[in-house]
């Protein structure tokens, strides 16, 4: 029996110049390089830098940042939004039980309101640059909806490792 989550965390490949063609030895984060922040806070910015260091080290690649031959270069959109959310959907409930009663039924009698909800739809993207041939293997796109500032950091991070995760399974594909 096998347990799984559900994620909702979506990750969408594009911008693929270049076909994944060989084994990758060493990398660098571009944005740790040259101080460029990829997100809102330092404090996530730092955590994301962190974390794609890890994954990639831990797969035996090598953080050069004299000759790499892996760019790595991130970014994020962070769109604040607001969907509208209804506590009563139904006009007519049980429609069809029986005949309408306007004192039962009546949708007045219930809290039929409407509230607004603020949410932020948060994109982390990763490009992936082959630096001998200066073009892009792929970019990598991974989208969540953060309802809460707690949730943010997981949810950033939790995509970080989806788009890291996905960079590897095809990268190891191609070695196969």
């Amino acid at each position: 029996m096998a347990i799984q989550a559900c994620s909702s965390i979506e990750v969408f490949k594009e911008n693929a110049e270049l076909p994944l063609r060989k084994n990758y030895t060493s990398f660098v984060i571009v944005n740790k390089e040259v101080n460029m922040s990829g997100f809102s806070t330092q404090f996530l910015d730092a955590k994301v830098q962190d974390r794609i260091q890890e994954i990639f080290e831990a797969e035996g690649l090598v953080y050069d940042r004299v000759k790499p031959e892996l760019v790595i270069r991130y970014t994020s959109n962070e769109d604040p939004r607001q969907r509208e959310i209804n506590t009563f959907n139904s006009p007519y409930p049980f429609w069809g039980y029986r005949v309408w009663d306007p004192w039962m039924y009546n949708p007045y009698m219930y809290d039929n309101r409407s509230r607004t909800d603020n949410y932020e739809l948060v994109q982390v993207i990763v490009d992936f640059i082959d630096s001998g041939e200066d073009k892009f293997l792929m970019t990598l796109t991974g989208v969540t909806e953060v309802s809460s500032p707690k949730s943010k950091e997981k949810k950033v991070l939790k995509a970080t490792d989806k788009i890291l995760e996905r960079f590897i399974n095809e990268s190891q594909y191609v070695q196969n």
